[in-house]
C-alpha cells in the first residue's frame, strides 16, 4: 500500500469521526431537578361515600277501617295543610252498621223501661209481703242487666259512628305528598295492619343524605364534621351539609360492612329530590394557612450521578435538628420525614415534621421555611415526553422513591 493511499484512508476515517462527533453523537443532557417552593395554603383529609337523598321527616297516612276508595283529593306533589281532606272511603256498609246499632239501642232502652217498671212493682209487693225475697231479687237483676245492655249498645253505637268518621282521611301534618298508593275504586283492608295511602314529607327545604361509610373510614368520621356532595342531576353544583348522626347498626353487603351516616343539607332552592344518589365527601380533618409541600418531595432521594453537578450535603446519621413547631400545630399528629432543599448547586437534606397528608400535599409542622426550594424529582431529558414508552431494560436515573 502506497503512502499516498494510506494518507487518503486516514483522512477519510478522521472525517467520518468528525462527522459522527459533530452531528450524530448523542450529547449528554445536563441534569435538571424538578423543584417547588414551600407555600402556605389549606389542606384537608377526607373520606368518600355514596348515599341517597331523603326528606328529614316523612309521615305515612293510612286508614283504620276497611272499604273502597270513593274519592281522592290529593295527588303526587300536592301541597297539603294539617286537617285537609285527602280521600274518602265508601260509607254504605258502615252506615248500615250504625243504623242496626241504633235500632238495637232503642230495643234495649225499651227493655230497660219495662224492667224498671217491673222492679218498682215487685218492690211494692215485697213491702206488703205479697212476694218472696227471691222474686224481688230476680226483678232487680233483670233491671240491672237491662241497664248494662243499654250502656253496651251505646258504646257500640259510638264505635260505629267513629268508624264512619274514619272513612274521611285527613292530613296529619303540613307538607308535600311524595307518594299516593291508592286509586278511586280500590279496596283497602285494615284487618291485620294499617295500609299506607299517602306519604307526606313535612319540609322538603331541609333534606338529609343517608351515606354508606365503609368500616375502614368510619373511625375518622364524627358528628359536626363538614361534608359536601354532588348529584347526577346537577354535576356542576356542590351541596353542603353537616354530619348529624352515625348509626351503630352495621349493614353487610357481599361481606362489605358499612355504617349509615346521616348528613343534614339545606334545600332552599328545591334542587334536591328524594331518592337522588349522592357522591359524598366528608372532611375529617382540616388545616388552614399552613405550610405545604408536595408528597413527591418526601419520596425524592439523590443518587451518585448527581454528584457531578451538585454538592450533596446529607444530615449526619445521629444529627438532632433543633427546630420550632409552626404556630397552631401543637395539637397536630407529628411524623418525621426528610426533604432535600436546593441552594444554588448544593443539595441539603432537612428533617421535617409533618401533619395532615392527603396523598398529594403534606402539612409541614417544622423544619422548613416558606419559599424554600424543595426538590421533588428529576426533569425528563430532552426528547422524552410524558407518557412516552421506554424500554424496561434501560437503566433509569435515580431520584425516585426507593
Amino acid at each position: 500500500m502506497t503512502k499516498r493511499r494510506l494518507t487518503w484512508i486516514l483522512g477519510v476515517l478522521v472525517g467520518l469521526v468528525l462527522i459522527w462527533y459533530l452531528f450524530f453523537r448523542k450529547k449528554e443532557q445536563p441534569l435538571v431537578l424538578q423543584t417547588e417552593k414551600a407555600q402556605r395554603g389549606n389542606i384537608t383529609e377526607s373520606v368518600t361515600a355514596t348515599g341517597t337523598v331523603q326528606p328529614v321527616d316523612t309521615t305515612s297516612v293510612g286508614t283504620r277501617v276497611s272499604g273502597t276508595i270513593e274519592a281522592i283529593y290529593a295527588d303526587f306533589n300536592s301541597t297539603v295543610k294539617k286537617g285537609q281532606l285527602l280521600a274518602v272511603l265508601d260509607k254504605s256498609l258502615l252506615q248500615a252498621t250504625v243504623d242496626q246499632t241504633r235500632a238495637a239501642l232503642s230495643e234495649a232502652k225499651s227493655n230497660l223501661s219495662y224492667q224498671l217498671s217491673n222492679f218498682n212493682r215487685q218492690k211494692q209487693l215485697l213491702e206488703t209481703g205479697s212476694i218472696s225475697r227471691a222474686e224481688y231479687e230476680l226483678a232487680l237483676n233483670n233491671y240491672r242487666s237491662a241497664a248494662a245492655g243499654v250502656k253496651n249498645i251505646e258504646a257500640q253505637l259510638r264505635s260505629a259512628v267513629q268508624n264512619i268518621a274514619f272513612t274521611n282521611i285527613y292530613s296529619p301534618v303540613n307538607g308535600v305528598v311524595l307518594n299516593r298508593s291508592v286509586n278511586v275504586g280500590q279496596t283497602v283492608a285494615a284487618s291485620f295492619s294499617t295500609p299506607t295511602l299517602f306519604v307526606i314529607a313535612r319540609d322538603i327545604t331541609r333534606m338529609q343524605v343517608q351515606a354508606a361509610v365503609d368500616e375502614a373510614d368510619i373511625g375518622s368520621v364524627d358528628d359536626g364534621q363538614r361534608a359536601t356532595f354532588t348529584v347526577d342531576a346537577f354535576l356542576n353544583d356542590v351541596f353542603k351539609g353537616t354530619v348529624q348522626e352515625i348509626r351503630l347498626r352495621p349493614n353487610r353487603t357481599s361481606n362489605v360492612v358499612t355504617y349509615t351516616t346521616i348528613i343534614n343539607a339545606p334545600n332552599k332552592e328545591l334542587k334536591l329530590k328524594p331518592g337522588m344518589t349522592a357522591n359524598i365527601t366528608i372532611y375529617t380533618k382540616e388545616a388552614n394557612n399552613v405550610l405545604l409541600v408536595s408528597t413527591r418531595a418526601l419520596q425524592f432521594r439523590p443518587d451518585s450521578s448527581m454528584a457531578k453537578e451538585y454538592t450533596i450535603t446529607p444530615l449526619p446519621r445521629n444529627a438532632k435538628t433543633n427546630v420550632s413547631s409552626a404556630p397552631g400545630s401543637e395539637g397536630a399528629v407529628k411524623d418525621a420525614n426528610y426533604v432535600w432543599v436546593l441552594e444554588g448547586k448544593v443539595l441539603k437534606q432537612k428533617k421535617i415534621e409533618t401533619g395532615l397528608n392527603n396523598n398529594t400535599q403534606v402539612q409541614v409542622l417544622s423544619g422548613l421555611s416558606a419559599n424554600e426550594l424543595v426538590v421533588t424529582g428529576i426533569a425528563p431529558a430532552a426528547g422524552e415526553e410524558a407518557g412516552q414508552q421506554s424500554s424496561p431494560f434501560v437503566p433509569k436515573r435515580g431520584g425516585g422513591r426507593r
